[in-house]
């Protein structure tokens, strides 16, 4: 898999996927939160595909590779904490909560199985 595209990972494809859900659904977050929870969840959520990319370039190296790799699941455990806030506050309903949080733990998982079976990768 030398030649293997990060781009045609499942866990890149829902990752991406989840981060621009959570970009048109911040795009509804009133204005006030705009440098604080819009940006932090669209940052953290960008960052787990960045991270994901950043890892594939050090594959040759198995404890960098696996260290990337747990900054993405660094990211995406934050990224469901601004998930949980994004409720509280009132700026997503019951129904889109569970979906987001359904689409960041599975993300979690996927990028799990990574750090515990890298060479499959």
């Amino acid at each position: 898999m030398n030649n293997f595209n990060f781009k045609e990972l499942t866990v890149y494809k829902k990752a991406f996927s989840l981060a621009m859900e959570i970009f048109k659904i911040s795009k509804l977050f009133p204005s006030e939160e705009k440098y604080s929870l819009t940006d932090q969840v669209r940052r953290s959520s960008r960052s787990v595909c960045a991270n994901l990319a950043e890892a594939y370039r050090k594959k040759r190296y198995p404890a960098h590779f696996i260290s990337k790799l747990t900054d993405c699941d660094s990211e995406n455990s934050e990224t469901g904490v601004w998930i949980d806030f994004a409720f509280e506050c009132g700026y997503i309903d019951e129904q889109i909560l569970n979906s987001l949080r359904a689409k960041n733990e599975e993300i979690g998982k996927l990028l799990n199985h990574m750090i515990n079976n890298p060479d499959k990768y």
